[in-house]
């Protein structure tokens, strides 16, 4: 997996892009087919953002997430992340053609 991450209004400091990389372990532990992931930390005013797009087979998925602090952003977005990683898998795996496979045996 390759790791693009730019910060807006932040300095992206080496302590958070090892925790970014950390949160973003899960998804290619849920998923081997992740080409690279794009991820911007923004700061406007009082609230941190956090947002990224993960280039996969067949597919672009994109969340963000926004919070007072921006560690709790990094993992309401690795969470968003995973919930979206798990459905995109769920909808490429044909899970009927084993039901007719069950039903065709004696």
């Amino acid at each position: 997996m390759q790791l693009k991450l730019t910060g807006h209004h932040v300095e992206v400091t080496p302590a958070m892009r090892a925790y970014v990389e950390k949160k973003l372990e899960r998804i290619v532990r849920h998923f081997d087919h992740v080409i690279d992931v794009s991820c911007v930390l923004t700061v406007e005013k009082l609230e941190q953002k956090a947002e990224a797009t993960v280039h996969v087979s067949g597919a672009d998925i994109h969340a963000d997430a926004i919070d007072a602090n921006m560690y709790a952003a990094i993992d309401a977005l690795a969470d968003k992340l995973d919930r979206n990683v798990k459905k995109h898998k769920e909808k490429l795996q044909d899970h009927h053609a084993s039901e007719a496979r069950k039903a065709a045996r004696p």
